[in-house]
């Protein structure tokens, strides 16, 4: 069992046999649905990680230049990309760590195909299937005005020459019975140009990992997707999957302060530069040995960031005792989509990174200070 009393504050913390307990069903779903799946970067890139990763899956998916060369560096394999569009300046070395590359319209394609295709890389296009139960805009790639993916009035009966695959990113944390109506609605579009394609790649937002998911429905529903059309190699490239409930960010109560009859913890840690996606989605993180909603009569708090940032918080909490200045609080599941988005806003600095080992011992993987955030600037 992990033990906190070893572990700096602030820092994310990744237990491993988490993480291989994740690796170990994503390899399992890989093996008995026949597919690939793929680690994303945009979601989990603690590199420190990939050897144990790269035992279990089969790449990494990257949506920049330097995601690109991470993985090629750190997975020991090249990457399949895609990003919105391309950097003439960088296209030439990004090429030399993709072994695929997703254009998100005929134009890029028009621009850089031919150069990829020479390179022997496998071009694909991303796709909109006009189809996605994403609730919150902000995710959403199918709302419209979305610049991601080409609907199916941009392509005519046969995909263009040189392009061998079709990808298509509609699901975010989603289950298997969203991805079997999403693959109804890519079908009853694209049904004709994935008989000429050699890959479909269905993006991100499978959380298979999570406890409610239903693995066996997701093989059912690939294998059906491979009946029907059995020479596509099909890969998956979930992100929160693989880092989802793998490890913590551990804080420090520095001061309770009395706000207008609310209590108000302030944190070493910063929710707005270190837990933006609670912000942003937004989500309410988990707080170990918390009440995750206040109750009455129990001690309930407020918890806010070191940044000047008046939304800088996030609550209520109750405790089963009061809190003190100098206690310990420990989020929960706070290793995907979280390191990938930090940022030194205000100066503050970036949360250490760490690992608890299978073994019960803690490494210190990396620390942070002034130099990280006059890099920055």
């Amino acid at each position: 069992m992990i033990d906190f009393s070893q572990i700096p504050s602030p820092c994310y913390v990744l237990e491993d046999q988490l993480l291989r307990k994740n690796l170990t069903l994503l390899k399992y779903v890989q093996e008995q649905a026949g597919i690939e799946i793929i680690c994303a970067l945009k979601g989990f890139s603690m590199y420190s990680t990939f050897p144990m990763v790269r035992q279990y899956l089969a790449g990494a998916t990257a949506s920049s230049l330097n995601e690109a060369r991470l993985c090629f560096e750190e997975m020991k394999a090249k990457a399949h990309v895609y990003a919105p569009a391309y950097l003439e300046r960088e296209f030439d070395e990004l090429m030399s760590y993709s072994s695929h590359i997703t254009f998100n319209s005929l134009n890029q394609y028009n621009t850089f195909g031919d150069r990829a295709r020479a390179n022997g890389i496998s071009c694909g296009l991303r796709i909109n299937p006009q189809y996605s139960e994403v609730e919150t805009d902000m995710y959403n790639p199918c709302i419209a005005g979305s610049r991601l993916g080409i609907t199916r009035n941009q392509l005519g009966d046969t995909l263009p020459e040189g392009i061998e695959g079709l990808h298509s990113h509609t699901l975010c944390e989603n289950d298997s019975y969203t991805l079997e109506r999403t693959l109804n609605a890519i079908v009853e579009r694209f049904g004709d140009l994935l008989e000429q394609a050699k890959w479909l790649n269905l993006g991100g937002g499978h959380l298979i990992t999570r406890a409610d998911y239903e693995p066996e429905h997701l093989i059912s529903v690939l294998k059906n997707l491979k009946a029907r059309f059995p020479h596509l190699k099909i890969i998956l490239e979930p992100g929160s999957a693989v880092g989802w409930r793998t490890g913590y960010l551990t804080s420090t109560v520095m001061d309770i302060i009395d706000s207008q009859g609310i209590n108000a913890a302030i944190l070493d840690v910063s929710f707005a530069a270190h837990m933006p996606d609670t912000l942003e989605m937004p989500y309410k993180p988990r707080i170990l040995g918390a009440h995750h909603e206040p109750v009455e009569g129990k001690p309930t708090y407020r918890f806010g960031g070191m940044t000047c940032l008046a939304g800088d918080f996030y609550g209520d909490y109750s405790f089963d005792q009061e809190l003190k200045i100098g206690d310990s609080i420990v989020f929960d599941d706070m290793i995907h989509y979280t390191m990938v988005k930090t940022t030194t806003f205000n100066g503050v600095n970036l949360p250490s990174i760490g690992i608890w080992r299978e073994n019960d011992t803690f490494e210190l993987v990396k620390s942070f200070g002034y130099e990280s955030f006059k890099d920055r600037l």
